[in-house]
């Protein structure tokens, strides 16, 4: 197990991520003097030659004190208008925060489309690194005015998630999160410094008296497993406190840090890893073996059960009999396809699906094995 200057030393490019909660004053407010102190810590840091990108909640919370309304409206058209008039307030408090800094934002909305399509999530790296390579400060939230909960095809669902996948597409040393606790409390409300097995951090945040934040628990962890399965570390601390992000960066022992996998995936591998799954294909022990033992494609005699319904081209989880995802990948067939293949031999295949057989389920170049799944 390395120390926190070992994870931390090297770290180069970092995704920040702060929530409503954080950002609000004990009115609900937007706490303009609190995002001045951010915006200071970040100026510190891109002195030291470290890229930060911001993941920025708060436009709802902007809009309605804008508005001067009392509470969140239902209403689904109300609350993204007030997203739309919400987000530009949010900006603008960001922009005056860095102004004194003489350091320019650039503003990214985003929708889960912009990660799911391969040419669009390559498009937002590029915009990433130009913006800095500009000496700008991307600030990145979800596009609020279209996404929502009922579209689930282009609705991230929480900024935490969103951030970890800002974090892959940049390929981030680091993602913080900044919140109002310390990290991950043990159940005497304790912060535990360092967490190298995710189900230690599930066992205590399922203590009565544990948080990782209002609401955030399940969210902060999901990050957790996206980001350190790629190789890369995520902390989680309070961001009230003083001089937080240097002091991180410094190593010091604040918050909680997520030890990340040994090995780095690439950026292909990041992709795939961040999509949603449209499927799942049951696999026997063979192709298990085959998959994370002999890093083998998914051929479909070792296909025992398709769920769901899912394209030619979707992601789809690859589970064993008892429910444990290995792996997920990019599916050669649509399900109706697949069922009527499952558990054939490829010579079987062909003569089922003729001039539109392959050979392979799932092909390696496009599966990504789960930390999990490996022996």
């Amino acid at each position: 197990m390395g120390t926190r200057a070992e994870y931390l030393g090297h770290v180069k490019t970092v995704v920040v991520k702060l929530g409503t909660q954080l950002l609000s004053d004990k009115d609900g407010r937007l706490d303009a003097p609190f995002v001045g102190t951010i915006a200071g810590q970040i100026a510190e840091l891109r002195g030291r030659g470290i890229l930060v990108t911001i993941v920025s909640s708060g436009a709802i919370g902007c809009g309605l004190k804008e508005l001067g309304l009392s509470k969140r409206p239902t209403d689904l058209a109300m609350l993204q208008a007030i997203a739309a008039v919400g987000q530009r307030r949010l900006m603008d408090v960001w922009a005056d925060a860095f102004e004194p800094h003489q350091l320019h934002i650039a503003q990214l909305l985003l929708t889960r489309q912009d990660i799911d399509d391969r040419s669009r999530f390559l498009n937002l790296r590029n915009t990433l690194v130009a913006v800095h390579k500009l000496g700008g400060i991307p600030i990145v939230n979800e596009n609020d005015t279209v996404s929502t909960a009922e579209l689930e095809k282009i609705s991230f669902g929480d900024n935490d998630i969103l951030a970890a996948l800002v974090a892959h597409a940049l390929r981030a040393d680091l993602l913080v999160m900044l919140t109002v606790v310390d990290g991950v409390l043990d159940g005497e409300g304790n912060p535990v410094r360092l967490v190298s097995h995710l189900n230690q951090a599930r066992q205590l945040v399922r203590a009565e008296k544990s948080a990782l934040g209002k609401g955030g628990m399940d969210s902060k962890l999901q990050a957790a497993q996206m980001v350190t399965d790629a190789g890369e570390a995520m902390l989680v601390a309070d961001g009230r406190m003083n001089g937080v992000l240097p002091r991180l960066l410094a190593g010091e022992e604040l918050g909680t840090l997520f030890v990340p996998a040994g090995k780095k995936r690439s950026s292909r591998s990041r992709w795939i890893g961040s999509l949603r799954l449209s499927g799942t294909l049951v696999i026997d022990d063979g192709a298990r073996k085959a998959l994370v033992e002999n890093n083998r494609s998914l051929l479909p005699a070792g296909i025992v059960k398709v769920q769901g319904q899912f394209a030619r081209g979707d992601a789809v989880g690859i589970a064993c009999a008892d429910g444990v995802l290995v792996a997920r990948g990019l599916s050669n067939y649509s399900s109706a396809d697949m069922a009527r293949i499952c558990g054939k031999k490829t010579p079987q295949v062909k003569q089922i699906l003729a001039e539109a057989a392959y050979d392979e389920a799932v092909h390696r170049d496009n599966l990504v094995l789960e930390r999990t799944g490996r022996s």
